[in-house]
């Protein structure tokens, strides 16, 4: 499919210069471009880059009322010489596509996508940043734009992309409570889907672990409240034995991009790793019996963050982060392999040319 070129107006007045690098919590620091192409008659339209800027929007958004929104996580870095980096940028295009089928929203051109993303970090190369650990964080987002109040799928859909400099996700170890109440996800919804309402449902047990005295909710299964699914913000990893266990990918979890390149690193050291249901009960065993050596978990905001402590039915169990082996040998890696530090044998990075345009 051959896409329109995209219509580029640059900002008058850099916000670059007042940035503070050093400090550039999660989230909070946008830089000066946004991405936007509108869909409507079947078809999507020009894209342009121009300055970000506040969004005008009707009150019958059909988006705000039934809840048709998905969107993507995804980093840029540096190498050492200043060039930008991409992470493994088809696969994110693919994972939106298969919300927006989910979610009953139009695909988006894979090249449109990556075409969108090039520009966009070629363009604002400069926001990212240089600390290790920093990154420019993209957000790729979708959203039903018909005004209109009644149950049905939109018409019209507006997609942007967005970049924030980021910091660390979680610079401090984590603690997690499993979920024996409410559930994240259930066979048949949409668990499998990076679509908004997902974390909003994520919100209240969220905030009641964390006023128990714990970072992130630990999702269990929507049956039996027995399997592991999922944390709040990502994937989760179990170092039992000799071997790294993951829960299944089987519709109710979150296909992680963090947590696929993970399974190729582990496999690639020749560590046994199992993807397969697992349940609590398994876990607290595995502690009892000195078995549990590792928890931690993945994904594209967090890499790879380490969990100290546990709780499950009114009993916590703690693990020394100090003595974790294979989550700073994958983070280490991964980084390595995003900053270019270490070579890329799986051809996961993307370096893009930055000659001839301004940033």
């Amino acid at each position: 499919m051959i896409t329109s070129p995209i219509k580029i107006t640059k900002t008058s007045q850099s916000k670059i210069s007042t940035t503070d690098f050093s400090n550039i919590p999660f989230g909070k620091t946008f830089s000066d471009h946004m991405y936007l192409v509108e869909y409507s008659d079947g078809a999507w339209g020009t894209p342009e880059i121009k300055p970000i800027e506040n969004l005008s929007i009707h009150p019958g958004n059909l988006a705000w009322h039934y809840g048709q929104a998905i969107f993507e996580g995804m980093k840029a870095t540096r190498d050492k010489q200043g060039n930008p980096l991409l992470f493994r940028p088809e696969m994110h295009v693919e994972r939106l596509n298969k919300s927006a089928v989910r979610m009953c929203m139009p695909e988006l051109p894979k090249e449109m996508f990556l075409d969108a993303i090039r520009t966009l970090v070629r363009l604002e190369s400069k926001w990212i940043p240089k600390e290790d650990g920093s990154a420019l964080y993209l957000r790729p987002l979708m959203f039903a734009s018909d005004e209109y109040i009644g149950v049905r799928a939109s018409e019209n859909y507006t997609f942007l992309i967005f970049a924030m400099p980021v910091g660390p996700y979680y610079p401090k170890p984590v603690s997690l409570k499993a979920e024996e109440t409410y559930i994240r996800a259930a066979q048949g919804g949409v668990g499998e889907a990076k679509t908004a309402g997902n974390y909003a449902a994520s919100l209240y047990p969220a905030m009641l672990a964390k006023k128990a005295g714990y970072d992130q909710v630990m999702w269990l299964d929507s049956k039996e409240f027995k399997y592991i699914q999922e944390v709040g913000t990502m994937n989760i990893f179990f170092v039992i034995g000799d071997r790294v266990i993951t829960p299944i990918t089987n519709g109710t979890i979150l296909k992680g991009i963090t947590r696929d390149s993970i399974i190729h690193i582990l496999r690639s050291k020749d560590i046994v790793v199992e993807e397969r249901l697992i349940s609590i009960d398994e876990v607290v065993k595995a502690n009892e019996e000195g078995q549990l050596h590792e928890v931690f978990g993945s994904g594209t905001a967090a890499l790879v963050a380490v969990v100290n402590r546990i709780g499950y039915k009114g009993v916590d169990f703690n693990l020394d982060v100090d003595t974790y082996k294979v989550a700073p040998m994958l983070k280490e890696t991964i980084n390595g392999i995003r900053n270019k530090s270490i070579p890329d044998s799986f051809g996961w990075v993307e370096a893009l040319e930055i000659e001839g345009v301004e940033s």
